[in-house]
């Protein structure tokens, strides 16, 4: 009964689910390797781990989790989970999540996570956390990110280009600032870029001194791999509606999608040039209540003649000899 569903998940915590997901990307690590979608950054680069950060937000129809943003005139503000994600660089599972209420600031996630050094970290302005990034410069860690417009800084070194440099597009400044707030005084590098497609002016902070400013923009760049996976978690898993309006409830159904699109990906990887993503899920999906290997249906190539032939491929209801109403031609049913 759905009642009896319901109380199981308010009274089972979520993290059962958690510890499951971190145990199968342990056990499947060896075939989640990201794809090398570095081809064009410079060659000392690939030595480093890039790994990219965002958050996407889960509605809700209820509020019990805080949702993000003023309360409506008219209605009640509905609540909403967000889910914090860290993705290596041409992978498609996160080794990280982290799931919080719509409200939380992504910059206090940020503070949260253990970072490693030597590992370069790419995400929105929205983790801007001066403290964090001095700290992460202290032990080698780094990043690359964009600058809030409202940051207050001053530069140290380095003057704006020649317009004629960036007229169509191109590199307009690359400075060294000062990033400060009340408690924190940050050196950094900020890049000013010219889009030459859309034609906007674009500002990108970092704490790597010793690269091009081409290759920090391209590594920011690459940050949009994670929103094709939060696409892919909205599209095809059951993210839309909840069997559970507990918190313990919705973080388990969220989950259960994260531990699925893992499970999914893996099967991908072993037979990626049979069928796309969404297709996969939706053949699995379809056969839920088929005892069939699911990679032996979808590397299947097109029977033959010979392999069509139904003597071969459809057992008979009835004996040969004796046949029944649908065999014998001359018995009228």
């Amino acid at each position: 009964a759905k009642s009896t569903l319901s109380d199981a998940n308010i009274n089972r915590d979520s993290e059962v689910f958690a510890s499951i997901y971190t145990l199968l990307y342990d056990h499947y690590r060896d075939k989640l390797t990201p794809e090398d979608c570095c081809l064009m950054l410079a060659e000392d680069l690939k030595n480093y781990k890039l790994e990219i950060i965002d958050s996407s937000t889960v509605s809700l129809f209820v509020n019990v989790f805080k949702g993000a943003g003023r309360n409506p005139i008219d209605s009640k503000k509905k609540g909403g989970l967000k889910v914090h994600a860290k993705l290596p660089l041409g992978g498609s599972v996160p080794d990280l999540i982290a799931l919080s209420e719509a409200a939380c600031n992504d910059k206090t996630y940020l503070g949260q996570l253990e970072a490693d050094c030597g590992t370069i970290y790419i995400y929105d302005k929205g983790y801007a956390n001066y403290g964090v990034w001095s700290d992460w410069s202290d032990k080698g860690t780094f990043f690359v990110t964009r600058l809030n417009e409202n940051a207050s800084f001053k530069v140290l070194e380095g003057v704006p280009n020649h317009i004629s440099t960036y007229a169509d597009g191109g590199v307009i400044s690359d400075q060294v600032i000062e990033l400060s707030n009340s408690n924190t005084a940050l050196k950094a590098r900020m890049i000013v870029y010219k889009d030459p497609e859309s034609g906007k002016v674009l500002k990108f902070v970092s704490n790597m001194f010793d690269y091009d400013a081409l290759i920090i923009i391209q590594l920011y760049k690459y940050r949009w791999n994670i929103e094709v996976l939060f696409k892919r978690l909205k599209q095809n898993f059951q993210l839309a509606y909840f069997f559970s309006d507990s918190p313990e409830g919705i973080k388990t159904q969220v989950w259960i999608a994260l531990i699925a699109n893992l499970i999914f990906s893996v099967i991908h990887k072993q037979c990626k040039e049979a069928e796309i993503f969404t297709t996969i899920v939706s053949m699995a999906a379809n056969n839920m209540v088929s005892y069939v290997s699911l990679i032996k249906i979808i590397t299947t190539t097109r029977l033959n003649e010979a392999e069509r032939d139904l003597e071969i491929i459809q057992l008979t209801i009835f004996d040969k000899t004796k046949g029944g109403i649908s065999v014998k031609k001359n018995k009228s049913p």
